[in-house]
């Protein structure tokens, strides 16, 4: 480990610019002649377009030009489509119903977009926006998902009857069902999984370029996977042939997420580039993001939890109900079905699982991945269960599950997934020591004393991260490859430049792929640059979400990296008349092992270049490119554990202690690897105390505001206590595993475990609201 290499705490590079108002984000971009646009936006949650009438808008100062559906659809602009086809247990396949980017006859909720207005200021456009007449006709809406399955409720899609989208399961029902009877106990519960708003700090933006001397398009937007961008919109969409696209994501300021996806916007503004011989560029207002941006969550399930005589979890049995909104988004059906139910394990030796998912259209914004994907539901349906168990058996929820490990590994789940490695007593060690869990019932007491409630919860989560491998998930039903790739460049002067296809939006990639450069080559960090986000300059790649920009993305460069070494060394031993299997790479130089002979590393880079002496028949240069298939998910696991006070006269819940035992295998770099903790323990205790979606009946979003949603502030949360554990990865060569989803996993069943044990009423539903603590903690006396 050096001073800047794998392991070292270095300051990210890229914040000088982020921290003094340099960075440059999609709204920054401004390009000759640019037009400002608005979209114009259904306010009904369910409504029949009967007409539109922009004659008076056109004809307002500054207006260019109001695009609607149909003239788009005349163009032959395609519907948004899902990327994963998921198939119901009968064998049918699901029922994807037509999503248009601008509604031409339907629309489906409050916010679906219906036309554009493109004007010289975003002011104009917003005024002729006004005067835009459309006449809709209402129709009834639904918004919840159970409400959506009732025998009569609004028909959303005639393709889908009953606002089923599909009827999926996995596991074995009769093995299941079979230890359920058998058990001798059962413990029973619903789970409510809230949905959430992502609220990234940069707002979507995108700004549409068509250039009709080369026919050619250029799309700036806020993604966080350009090339898959592309190539949506070129076979999907129709926009633009992929030759013909440039897709570029700058710098992006939080996605979460909400921004893997295809939006309408982006495919509106590069059509209406064309239309209007124009540039033009949209910028999302914090309340079109809660109106359009995909939500996440928004599960209600029933679960089954049996155990034999000596408390061994014998069966688990669940049923879900998952919200998607009123279209399917790119990757939404593969968020309740193979990134949810495939962690119905956990950490547990559990012979016989059964998960039934039913997906349904509402009224309300589409639901896809956030923070965890899937994962944060499995975990806190698991999590609120067995520590609902343990207190109806009446034993220690750690030990029940230190009882019920996995301890042998490769361990193969019954729901697909084969766990690599782990250690997951360790983490609950290492937990229980850091949260002085022996000493809680004197503080407890203490608190007592002093009037209020105390409580301790526990969450022992797993997560799949680096979704793999391609040929696996393909036959899961995905839309594209889940490798990634990378080209090393070594300039002439020793410089060297990393393209990768991953993305960075604020995970610090800058920072910890050059620290990995640095490292291997005992360069200075400062000589390496990293390109990304640019599908112009990068050779086509995956992109960043699921926690896969290390485990994956590196391993690419690792794998371009192994090919300039090998190369230099064979450079160097020419140069040095040394057998390249003496070649060593240390502090900058390429040396002869045991001797005194050694270059600089600039120099080899030249003589690359300059090509004068090279070994015969070598090519010139050192560039090298890698595409890295992994073979498996890697593993992420860890304990949670929360202590709150509440105050019963208020119900205000106060975080006394939250701490965090992590095993993300090998770490680069473990300053940015806290943030990243500390970022999801911020989001997981958001969704566990403060934030949630509601509509009202008609399908009106009530929290489309800061006012009406509320995020987690600074006095919100604690000072978290955080440890790592290690059991590296053995399938792929850094030994890492992941870490951005993990605090947004673990920490909302740990902390709704320790107010339900604190109030002493299980039912308690996220989030957990000051009034709501208060009512259920009178409910419970």
């Amino acid at each position: 480990m050096g001073v800047e290499g794998i392991g070292a705490r270095v300051t990210r590079k890229e914040d000088k610019r982020f921290l003094t108002g340099k960075g440059r984000y999609t709204d920054d971009m401004t390009v000759p002649g640019m037009k400002s646009a608005y979209f114009i936006r259904s306010p009904h949650a369910h409504a029949r377009i009967k007409s539109i009438d922009a004659s008076a808008a056109k004809s307002m100062p500054g207006v260019i030009d109001v695009l609607d559906g149909k003239q788009l659809q005349a163009d032959g602009i395609g519907n948004l489509i899902c990327g994963w086809m998921i198939h119901s247990k009968d064998g049918s396949p699901m029922k994807m119903g037509a999503w248009r980017p601008l509604a031409a006859e339907t629309v489906r909720y409050v916010g679906d977009a219906v036309a554009i207005v493109v004007a010289d200021s975003i002011g104009e456009a917003r005024d002729a926006a006004e005067a835009v007449i459309i006449d809709y006709e209402p129709l009834p809406a639904v918004t919840e998902a159970t409400a959506a399955l009732e025998a009569g409720a609004p028909q959303i899609h005639p393709e889908a009857s009953n606002n089923l989208i599909f009827d999926w399961q996995l596991g074995d029902p009769d093995a299941t069902d079979r230890a359920i009877a058998s058990a001798a106990h059962v413990t029973e519960i619903e789970i409510v999984n809230n949905r959430l708003s992502p609220n990234p700090m940069e707002p979507r933006a995108t700004l549409g370029i068509y250039d009709s001397a080369e026919d050619h398009y250029t799309c700036y937007t806020t993604s966080q996977n350009p090339h898959v961008a592309r190539l949506v919109m070129s076979a999907f969409y129709n926009v633009a042939p992929e030759n013909k696209l440039r897709v570029i994501a700058p710098d992006v300021g939080g996605g979460f997420g909400s921004k893997i996806y295809i939006y309408p916007e982006e495919i509106v503004c590069l059509w209406a580039s064309k239309k209007t011989g124009v540039p033009v560029k949209w910028t999302s207002d914090r309340t079109e993001a809660f109106l359009t941006d995909a939500h996440g969550r928004d599960h209600v399930s029933k679960v089954k939890m049996a155990f034999d005589a000596d408390n061994r979890i014998t069966a688990l049995k669940v049923d879900t109900i998952a919200n998607l909104g009123a279209y399917m988004s790119l990757f939404s059906s593969a968020v309740p079905t193979y990134l949810y139910a495939t962690l119905l394990s956990g950490q547990y030796a559990i012979p016989a699982i059964h998960a039934n998912v039913r997906t349904v259209y509402t009224n309300t914004v589409p639901v896809d991945a956030y923070r965890g994907a899937g994962r944060p539901e499995a975990t806190y349906l698991l999590e609120r269960t067995i520590e609902t168990a343990a207190r109806e058996l009446g034993v220690s929820p750690a030990e029940l599950r230190r009882k019920n490990f996995i301890r042998s590994f490769p361990y193969q789940t019954p729901v697909i997934m084969n766990y690599d490695t782990g250690d997951y007593e360790a983490s609950l060690d290492a937990a229980m020591q850091a949260a002085d869990w022996k000493g809680f019932a004197a503080r407890k007491a203490q608190s007592e004393a002093g009037g209020k409630k105390r409580g301790i919860g526990m969450s022992c989560y797993i997560e799949a991260c680096g979704i793999a491998p391609s040929q696996a998930v393909g036959s899961l039903g995905a839309g594209v490859g889940l490798w990634e790739s990378a080209e090393v460049r070594v300039n002439a002067v020793g410089t060297i430049e990393v393209l990768t296809g991953s993305h960075s939006h604020g995970q610090g990639h800058e920072t910890t792929f050059a620290q990995l450069v640095a490292g291997r080559l005992g360069v200075p960090i400062d000589s390496i640059n990293i390109v990304h986000g640019d599908t112009d300059k990068v050779q086509m790649g995956m992109g960043t979400y699921g926690s896969r920009s290390g485990a994956v993305g590196m391993s690419a460069i690792v794998k371009a990296l192994d090919k300039v070494e090998a190369k230099a060394k064979k450079i160097a031993a020419h140069l040095m008349e040394a057998d390249e299997q003496d070649v060593v790479i240390e502090n900058g130089e390429l040396k002869i092992a045991g001797t005194d002979k050694a270059l600089p590393w600039f120099q080899v880079a030249l003589a690359a270049y300059t090509a004068h002496n090279l070994p015969a028949g070598m090519e010139p240069g050192l560039k090298e490119t890698a595409f890295y298939d992994p073979a498996n998910f890697t593993f992420p696991a860890g304990c949670y554990i929360a202590e709150v006070e509440i105050d019963p006269e208020t119900g205000e819940t106060d975080i006394i202690q939250f701490v965090a035992a992590d095993d993300f295998g090998n770490i680069i770099n473990p300053l940015i690897v806290e943030g990243q903790v500390h970022g999801g323990l911020a989001q997981g205790i958001g969704q566990a105390l403060l934030e949630a979606v509601h509509y009202d009946s008609n399908g009106q979003l009530l929290t489309a505001s800061f006012m009406d949603y509320a995020m987690p502030r600074a006095d919100d949360l604690p000072s978290f206590k955080l440890s790592h554990q290690n059991t590296p990865c053995p399938n792929n060569p850094l030994g890492i595993k992941g870490c951005g989803e993990a605090g947004a996993i673990g920490s909302p069943p740990a902390l709704i475990n320790a107010i339900t044990d604190a109030i002493g009423n299980n039912g308690l539903t996220m989030p957990a609201t000051p009034m709501k603590v208060w009512q259920a903690m009178h409910a419970a006396h």
